[in-house]
């Protein structure tokens, strides 16, 4: 059977995609070619169909792919994919309708105009609710128009519009005929009015008729024009008939309601006049670009009588017609008009009479395009050829250069692939300069895409003869340039007794900056030449013989060399002279600069105290579940969010669902859960973040159940222990390798989250604060965070110039009527820039008050108090200083900003019209585009002040780290001893029954060494735990961990970590400075290490029942605050990957029947479930 379409909508050989999208009762098409076209066809209900329109037209020949997407945000553009291109093109070009007329006629249903707008515009786009729109069916015509005649002999003239408008505005329609004298008739209601004209009968020069129509408010104004048709039927005629409002018999032109009109009759109607009928026999040329072609030549017979030619596409509803040149009857000239589109057109002349004859086809494809030039250079006298690379080069009819646009060079030896031209000359110029390449293209100028330059024309210096035989060799010098000149390129004859004699070129060489050109003349007596012609390019010139002059150049250097000789060791003499007594100068300020330092540096040290602020307020600490999260998933947003749960949730008991209550009846079978570790960590794919995250997942699965989970991490303990005890035992517990060791991290951080918060928070709380203060006592370099005060030296800043301390009083606006509060005393530095000086005031106002100010940072300014008004100050303005490229931030002292002075604090809640500033720190580049205290590299030229940098040696201010350490010792010492310190005599319960049961494994494993004990006392507890509490303060606290506090904290955590080692470290000068700033601390913490140990061993036993007890009341204590179900969603992740392997190992262990048969129903239930979410 075969299948017919209903009806043949659009013919298109090269379609590759369709997309078809539903606009109110329109269907819309956009079609994609394999000649890079996107087509736009809209077809309405009765499956007639508006004007083909090409939304998009690629250069070359490159298809669109087979797959077009609608935008589905705005559903106002398509995603057209190309070869490596993607197009994101407007589904229409409503805003290239300049009037209501243009815009109705395109009948596009995306488009409508806009009264409040008064232009074409999306529907969406118009939010009036008076607009005038397209029909829902198609219509050749917005206005259409027939005249009738009654049997009195009345003329009326009728008068229809074709649009979509609102209910309420087809109730207010009206037309007018302003300057016509006709009344409207009775019937006329929307959509449709009549004119009933005065006369009976139309002047021979017809009427000019004006219709206004109103609808609503909107308005539109219609020419019209009525003809008195007469004459012998033509094709003509008949066409200005049914222009006219009037039917067309097949002899004559009727009133409109006494024949059918018919439009497609005109077509049939024959001259009266008798014409050769034409006949086509070829178009040169019949392929072209889309922009058409000048000049092309029509051939055929009998074409004396052709006035036009006809180009009829497809793609077009109105046929484009060209004039006719120099018609010979045979031969014909005329211009092949652009077009949009790409494709095959028809082309048929056009008689007097409007007949088209003849059937023949002009083929639109791509635009030219060229990739390159070879040479990419030309001598200033132009005429070089040049041959350009691209494709459909034969399209073109010209090349022009952009320093002479006038002089349209005509392309030689013209191919699809290449074409070669000479190149214009360069004139009233002497240096090299780059000169773009232009195509011409019929009426359009396209530029190529490689740059051309011209250079001045060759020099050539001289040349050499020898003889040989019968032949001379030539040898031609030219100066090395940048031409590249081949030697194809140059003609040469030698000249002698007035007669040429050419010289065959042969090859070139090239040799210290100059060029040789080879050439042979055959078969000549002649030895020796007067001169040489070259010719290059269309530029001819005479070449003499340079006669030596080497005696007199040698006087004239042996002269020279004496004097220069003198001239130099003067001027170096006086230059050594200046040079050293700078550099004596500089070298004693050196001396001084750096007596300075290590006299401040001594003073420091002397005189530092721990004289930090300990009223420090309420401590921000996290509660339970958030500290927990950022332990258990410290790499991972997305897993921490899914297993806390919400606030509000925390009190309710979130029942699971059967797939959770299956897979959680599953884990809690103990065989089950130790083969599927053993399982998956035998994987190869099974990463160490699987490992961390699966054990995390599992404690806040079993966080309800801890002490199943405690007797499971024994399981596995044991079974690590088992593993590494014949082995390196020394190594166990010291990475996190594995999943048992992640879910030992686990544990440690629940069973000592009460002691760290009742026993350790506030000392840590004290020494993170104590350090954040002392960093910010001295100079901190906004952009690299390197402070004067610090424990690393890594963040050290030794280039740290003078600075003093200031007191501002600050006064906060509490009014937008000028109002301010009390001043505030702050404490800052000459150097700080503006955004420091906002985070002390801000950090004055909390330490004072007790509650943070009402406005963040970015919607806050400061002004200072100058002369009885206020200056702004910003971090960059245009008095900042700029080296090279590098802009330094505007400090205190670049304000001259005296000690006591007064600052005023605006904000956007005292002053609305305050917009938010954004911080230098937010741009992009910011370290490379901006400095504070530590100098860009550059020139010392680009320095504005040469002296401003001053030499420093980061030596020298190694002293800081010591005031530093001296600064916070106390409160190092207080949180080391709170960690180790023992209430009552007595370790939290869960340190003392962990340190039992690695005594009792070691005694399984016959272990009897003590420093192993030690190693892995050390490992599970020291390092597992508290070294990372050390360093992630922000685990435990509400804070910010700065990148610099990072580094100092990690100098404590080392030091830490140091006084658990056992053995000793020889320290030298070469020793890092973080190993030395608590050399002498360290034995010290190790006497009080072992003494902990030691009473932690002596402490009487835990029982089994006081750990039972002790983890049910954690479990309680924590009830509902994890996301359990979100936690075994994820776990159940991974043992979907990886089924097939925990199965295989559960048959290996011998597990019973029943527990692979709840295994398969728990994977049953999830796939249920996903199913489920399919449909």
């Amino acid at each position: 059977m075969t299948l017919k379409p209903k009806s043949v909508l659009f013919r298109q050989s090269y379609m590759t995609s369709v997309l078809a999208v539903k606009q109110k009762t329109w269907m819309v098409f956009f079609i994609g070619t394999a000649n890079g076209q996107l087509i736009k066809l809209a077809v309405d209900k009765n499956y007639h169909t508006t004007c083909p329109r090409v939304l998009y037209r690629a250069s070359d020949n490159r298809p669109v792919f087979p797959k077009i997407h609608l935008d589905q945000v705005d559903h106002k553009h398509v995603y057209v994919a190309l070869r490596n291109q993607m197009k994101h093109v407007p589904v229409s070009n409503c805003s290239t309708y300049r009037n209501v007329h243009e815009c109705l006629s395109a009948q596009d249903p995306y488009c409508v105009w806009c009264n409040s707008k008064n232009s074409c515009t999306f529907e969406d786009d118009c939010k009036d609710s008076e607009r005038l729109s397209t029909p829902d069916d198609f219509q050749q015509k917005v206005v259409s128009y027939k005249l009738v005649k009654n049997n009195t002999g009345q003329l009326s003239l009728i008068i229809q519009t074709h649009l979509t408008v609102k209910q309420t505005d087809q109730l207010n329609f009206a037309c007018q005929f302003p300057g016509v004298t006709c009344r409207i008739g009775p019937s006329s209601q929307f959509p449709q009015c009549t004119c009933i004209l005065t006369n009976s009968t139309l002047p021979a020069k017809g009427l000019h008729y004006t219709v206004r129509f109103t609808l609503g408010t909107l308005t539109l104004t219609e020419q019209l024009k009525l003809n008195n048709i007469n004459g012998s039927p033509r094709p003509v005629l008949s066409q200005e008939c049914v222009e006219s409002g009037c039917s067309w018999s097949p002899d004559s032109c009727l009133w409109a309601n006494q024949s059918q009109g018919n439009d497609s009759i005109c077509q049939t109607v024959r001259s009266g006049v008798n014409f050769s009928r034409p006949d086509i026999s070829s178009i040169t040329p019949s392929v072209v670009s889309f922009y058409g072609r000048n000049h092309a030549v029509l051939s055929g017979h009998n074409l004396s009588e052709v006035t036009r030619v006809r180009i009829q596409s497809d793609m077009t509803c109105t046929p484009k017609e060209s004039p006719v040149w120099n018609n010979t009857g045979v031969n014909l000239t005329f211009h092949i008009p652009s077009t949009d589109s790409k494709g095959v057109v028809k082309v048929c002349v056009v008689l007097p009479d409007g007949s088209c004859h003849g059937n023949s086809k002009v083929i639109y494809l791509s635009s030219p395009s060229c990739i390159k030039t070879e040479p990419s250079s030309t001598w200033f006298s132009g005429k070089r050829t040049i041959t350009v690379f691209g494709s459909h080069l034969d399209f073109v009819e010209g090349v022009f250069h952009s320093h002479n646009p006038r002089e349209v060079i005509f392309p030689r030896n013209i191919s699809s692939q290449n074409l070669t031209y000479e190149t214009a000359a360069a004139e009233n110029t002497r240096s090299a300069f780059i000169s773009s390449v232009f195509l011409k293209v019929a009426n359009e100028t396209l530029v190529c895409s490689t740059s051309f330059t011209y250079y001045p024309d060759p020099e050539f210096i001289t040349f050499t003869s020898t003889k040989t035989g019968n032949e001379v060799l030539i040898s031609l010098q030219k100066k090395e340039d940048e031409l590249d000149m081949t030697p194809a390129e140059l003609s040469v004859w030698g000249v002698q007794d007035g007669k040429q004699y050419p010289c065959i070129m042969k090859d070139k060489e090239t040799n210290k900056k100059t060029e040789f050109f080879n050439c042979q003349i055959k078969k000549t007596a002649v030895s020796k030449f007067q001169h040489l012609m070259i010719k290059y390019g269309d530029k001819t010139l005479t070449l003499l013989q340079k006669s030596p002059q080497v005696p007199f150049l040698m006087l004239l250097v042996l002269l020279l060399i004496p004097v220069i000789i003198v001239v130099v060791v003067i001027v170096y003499r006086n230059q050594q002279k200046k040079l050293t007594a700078r550099m004596n100068r500089r070298m004693e300020d050196l001396e001084l600069d750096i007596r300075n330092d290590i006299r401040q540096g001594f003073v420091d040290l002397q005189t530092e105290k721990a004289d930090l602020m300990e009223n420090v307020g309420a401590i921000p600490f996290l509660d339970y579940k958030h500290f927990a999260s950022r332990i258990f998933f410290p790499e991972s947003d997305s897993l921490m969010t899914s297993c806390i749960n919400d606030i509000g949730q925390d009190a309710v008991k979130v029942q699971l669902d059967e797939c959770c209550q299956g897979l959680s009846r599953l884990i809690q079978d103990q065989l089950f859960l130790t083969t599927m570790v053993h399982a998956l960590e035998g994987q190869k794919s099974f990463t160490i973040k699987d490992k961390c995250a699966l054990a995390s997942l599992l404690t806040v699965a079993l966080h309800s159940n801890l002490s199943y989970l405690t007797s499971v991490m024994e399981v596995l303990l044991r079974d690590l222990i088992q593993q590494n005890s014949s082995g390196q035992p020394k190594l166990l517990l010291r990475r996190t390798q594995s999943i048992v060791e992640k879910l030992l991290t686990n544990w440690m951080s629940i069973c000592l989250y009460g002691f760290l918060r009742e026993n350790v928070g506030q000392h840590l709380f004290l020494m993170v604060s104590a350090l954040t203060q002392q960093i910010a006592k001295g100079p901190v370099d906004c952009v690299t965070e390197k402070a004067l005060y610090t424990l690393s030296e890594d963040w050290l800043l030794w280039q740290a110039q003078d600075f003093s301390s200031l007191k501002l009083n600050v006064l906060f606006a509490v009014g937008s009527d000028g109002q301010v509060s009390e001043p505030l005393e702050v404490n800052a530095l000459s150097c700080d820039t503006v955004e420091q000086v906002k985070e002390k005031i801000l950090s004055t106002f909390r330490a004072k008050f007790g509650f943070p100010y009402n406005a963040p940072l970015k919607e806050i300014r400061i002004e200072y108090e100058k002369n009885g008004c206020f200056v702004l100050l910003e971090e960059v303005d245009a008095t900042s200083e700029v080296i090279g490229d590098v802009t330094m931030l505007n400090t205190l002292e670049h304000y001259k900003i005296p000690d006591g002075a007064t600052i005023k604090l605006l904000s956007k809640n005292t002053h609305p019209p305050l917009s938010p500033q954004g911080s230098v720190k937010d741009e992009e580049n910011f370290s490379v585009r901006y400095f504070h205290l530590i100098d860009p590299d550059v020139v010392e030229e680009q320095r504005k002040n040469s002296e401003r940098k001053k030499l420093k040696l980061k030596e020298v201010h190694l002293t800081k780290l010591l005031s530093t350490k001296v600064a916070v010792h106390s409160f190092v010492e207080n949180l080391f001893k709170s960690i180790w310190g023992m209430q009552h005599n007595k370790a939290p319960l869960t340190v003392k029954y962990f340190f039992d049961f690695l005594d009792a494994q070691a005694d399984n494993v016959k272990i009897t060494d003590p420093d192993v004990l030690h190693i892995w006392k050390t490992n599970s507890l020291p390092l597992r735990f508290w070294v990372n509490i050390l360093k992630n303060p922000q685990f435990v606290f509400d804070i910010e961990k700065t990148p610099h506090l990072d580094g100092c904290l990690s100098v404590i955590a080392q030091a830490f970590m140091d006084s658990f080692s056992l053995s000793e470290i020889q320290l030298g000068k070469h020793a890092p400075t973080n190993k030395l700033l608590y050399a002498k601390d360290i034995p010290k913490f190790k006497q009080e290490v072992k003494l902990y140990y030691k009473r932690i061993r002596e402490q009487s036993p835990i029982t089994d029942s006081e750990v039972q007890n002790f983890l049910q009341e954690e479990s309680k204590k924590h009830e509902n605050e994890f996301n359990e179900a979100g936690a075994l969603r994820e776990l159940y992740k991974f043992i979907q990957k990886y089924f097939t392997e925990i199965k295989e190992k559960l048959d290996q262990n011998g597990a019973p029947t029943e527990l692979t048969e709840q295994l398969h129903h728990v994977k049953n239930l999830f796939d249920g479930l996903k199913s489920c979410s399919w449909n």
